[in-house]
């Protein structure tokens, strides 16, 4: 039987996702009109707030600033004692308010109206003074707060806060933003590396396990043993891959042979092994070694065998 707090949470749950879906139905022409508003400006997107919706207000910039669309966060409080002169002539303004109705809104509004910027608003209450002033009304209405008491902020802050999010995503799309892009404002961290490290900063740290096609079986153990990354790479006398020889092949080769006199590299090796440019991402590296199931992946340049890439060096980095 369920206790009391669990009903409670999923209850609050529910009612925040009940908000969150009905969203849906306020993707409409003004939403349109809104992102390609934001994509089209000279400018900046400056958003404001007050309470709860100035908290959602950050996040929004946050993300939108990560996604390439320059955005400030300027507090509805502080716009009217100063802040006023952080929006440019070509900025967007949006102000954020469950209500509408708050005095510290209908102070900025007229304000940011002389300056003639565009006013779009983010409100719960299409009927509020902030609805009838903007220029165009994202809808965040939601039927019931979570909160028992219907008062306490909870689905509206989470419709604002998704609603931005499907606005950063939205101009995402038509400035075509890639990971690349990304990873040009998110250069710290595990995202960083998985988004910027490259193939040629990990395996020059490795040893070269390399044989020549006539290398006799001996001679390749030796190598793989020595080099520790369970695979020699087959080249010819101008090291260009010819293929490899991996633990697995050497097992395989026992189990199916008789005899292990006179047998060379040339008898064993995998043609056409997995390899990977130096310059690629870590990140594609990963991708590759996942798809085929491998542990390790050979760093070559038109052919010419350059080193060893192993899933442990992507473990090191955190990119797994």
């Amino acid at each position: 039987m369920e206790s009391r707090i669990s009903q409670v949470a999923i209850r609050t749950i529910t009612l925040e996702a009940q908000s969150v879906s009905g969203l849906t139905a306020f993707i409409n022409a003004d939403f349109e009109k809104a992102v390609k508003t934001v994509h089209e400006a000279k400018g900046r997107l400056v958003i404001s707030g007050i309470g709860k919706s100035a908290i959602i207000a950050q996040k929004i910039v946050a993300s939108l600033n990560s996604t390439g669309t320059p955005s400030l966060f300027m507090h509805a409080a502080d716009a009217i004692h100063g802040d006023l002169g952080m929006i440019q002539q070509d900025d967007v303004v949006m102000i954020i308010s469950k209500s509408g109705e708050s005095p510290e809104i209908k102070v900025l509004v007229p304000l940011i109206k002389n300056f003639e910027n565009v006013l779009i608003g983010m409100v719960g209450n299409t009927g509020s003074y902030l609805a009838k002033e903007a220029n165009i009304v994202l809808n965040t209405t939601v039927a019931k707060e979570a909160c028992p008491n219907n008062l306490a902020p909870t689905s509206s802050t989470t419709a604002q806060m998704v609603m931005g999010d499907a606005l950063a995503v939205s101009l995402m799309e038509l400035n075509n933003f890639t990971g690349r892009d990304f990873a040009k404002y998110h250069p710290g961290g595990n995202l960083g590396k998985r988004l910027y490290l490259r193939v040629a900063d990990l395996y020059r740290n490795n040893a070269k396990p390399m044989v020549s096609s006539n290398a006799s079986l001996k001679e390749v153990i030796l190598e793989i043993s020595a080099k520790r990354l369970g695979v020699a790479v087959v080249t010819d006398d101008d090291e260009k891959i010819m293929g490899v020889i991996t633990d697995g092949d050497l097992r395989r080769m026992l189990e199916n042979r008789d005899s292990l006199n006179d047998v060379a590299a040339v008898d064993i090796l995998s043609k056409n092994p997995k390899t990977i440019q130096p310059e690629a991402l870590a990140i594609e590296a990963l991708e590759i070694l996942k798809i085929n199931d491998i542990s390790q992946l050979v760093v070559s340049d038109n052919g010419t065998y350059l080193g060893i890439l192993h899933i442990h060096d992507l473990l090191k980095e955190g990119i797994v």
